[in-house]
């Protein structure tokens, strides 16, 4: 097997069990900690995602059949299991986000309640503004990650199209070395009968050239046989 796919293979199975382990204590969390271990999970799904389109890729790249199908086997099973890991993550990151809902209901009845206390207003408003800010930042980052991801699928696309115009090259290639050889048959061929041809030319000459003496011959006896009489 491929030491590329055991290698990308080693990776995926490091992420899907940081994935598992993230997810199966996220139900002892809460708050921010509970959202940085969401944010960790997708980061980890995301590039488990890009390991198996490197190894479907690798697995695509194989020739020799007993080599290709247990690599196609195995990647299929990663698949399902990837899957079933992002299910299990995608509920996690929803309680999440309804547990971050609840809270800033509450943060907000509370200020209401609490009219007369500006500084715990105030300390609410900047708790308030730097989850905001949170917020913001793990956008870009998922925004980037994105990016990346996008960008390593369009490198991934490159790679299968290069793969493809080398089997093109490569069928063309073959199919020149069969007309070369077709050549040479047909040189072989060719000259064959140019042998032939000059071999049925002098023996066309020769039957002449007996032919001429023969009849030379005769016309001489007769020639002869009058001269006599």
């Amino acid at each position: 097997m491929s030491h590329i796919f055991d290698g990308y293979e080693k990776e995926l199975l490091e992420f899907t069990a940081s994935i598992a382990r993230n997810t199966a204590t996220l139900g002892n969390l809460d708050g921010d900690s509970k959202t940085q271990r969401v944010s960790l999970i997708d980061s980890d799904v995301a590039e488990a995602e890009a390991l198996v389109r490197r190894m479907d890729l690798e697995a695509r790249s194989m020739q020799n059949p007993s080599v290709k199908d247990p690599m196609s086997a195995k990647l299929r099973e990663y698949k399902a299991e990837l899957n079933r890991l992002k299910r299990e993550a995608a509920l996690s990151a929803k309680s999440v986000s309804t547990g971050q809902r609840d809270r800033q209901q509450l943060l907000q009845g509370a200020e209401l309640d609490d009219g007369n206390a500006p500084t715990s207003s105030t300390q609410r408003e900047r708790m308030l503004h730097a989850t905001s800010r949170l917020d913001q930042t793990g956008d870009r980052i998922r925004e980037g990650k994105r990016s990346l991801l996008d960008t390593e699928e369009l490198g991934v696309s490159i790679l299968q199209d290069l793969h493809r115009q080398r089997d093109t090259i490569t069928n063309a290639r073959d199919t020149i070395h069969g007309a070369d050889d077709t050549i040479s048959k047909s040189r072989k061929i060719l000259a064959q009968m140019g042998r032939r041809i000059t071999q049925n030319k002098m023996l066309m000459y020769g039957i002449i050239a007996m032919l001429v003496f023969a009849i030379t011959l005769v016309a001489y006896f007769k020639v002869g046989g009058k001269s006599k009489n």
